[in-house]
């Protein structure tokens, strides 16, 4: 595998993790969100990601990326709170807060963190044995 295939796999993967935080930073913006319905309340989106095998004209295996291939929205269902006096009570007097685990959402900003201080610390390795690699020709 080239280096420029070592790159374009951790800059599929740093484009993956980025795609991971900016739902979790959506979902926790609007955490503490309400609604007047179960149906308007805001529900946590997650991104779901596929691999993209790369093969040589030979066939043989060379490497994988990952593609984003769509956002969810969770399954998880809004709570149902008793608030009468809330502007935006139904006529029974509740409404619905967001259906995000703020906890969760914390767990999985730190892995998707983690992710991304990988993909770049794999580009710094990389860039280090180009230059190694560029100083031993010059010897």
């Amino acid at each position: 595998m080239s280096f420029s295939g070592v790159y374009d796999i951790a800059a599929s993967a740093l484009q993956a993790q980025t795609s991971r935080m900016n739902t979790v930073a959506s979902n926790l913006a609007n955490a503490g969100s309400v609604a007047a319905s179960e149906k308007e309340a805001y529900r946590a989106i997650k991104p779901v990601f596929a691999t993209l095998y790369q093969q040589a004209q030979t066939g043989e295996l060379q490497g994988a990326k990952v593609n984003i291939a769509g956002v969810l929205q969770s399954d998880r269902v809004p709570e149902r709170r008793h608030q009468p006096d809330h502007p935006l009570a139904d006529n029974d007097g509740y409404v619905y807060h967001a259906g995000v685990n703020v906890m969760e959402e914390m767990a999985d900003m730190m892995s998707a963190s983690r992710s991304f201080e990988s993909a770049v610390e794999v580009i710094g390795r990389v860039n280090s044995m180009q230059q190694g690699l560029l100083n031993l020709g010059q010897r």
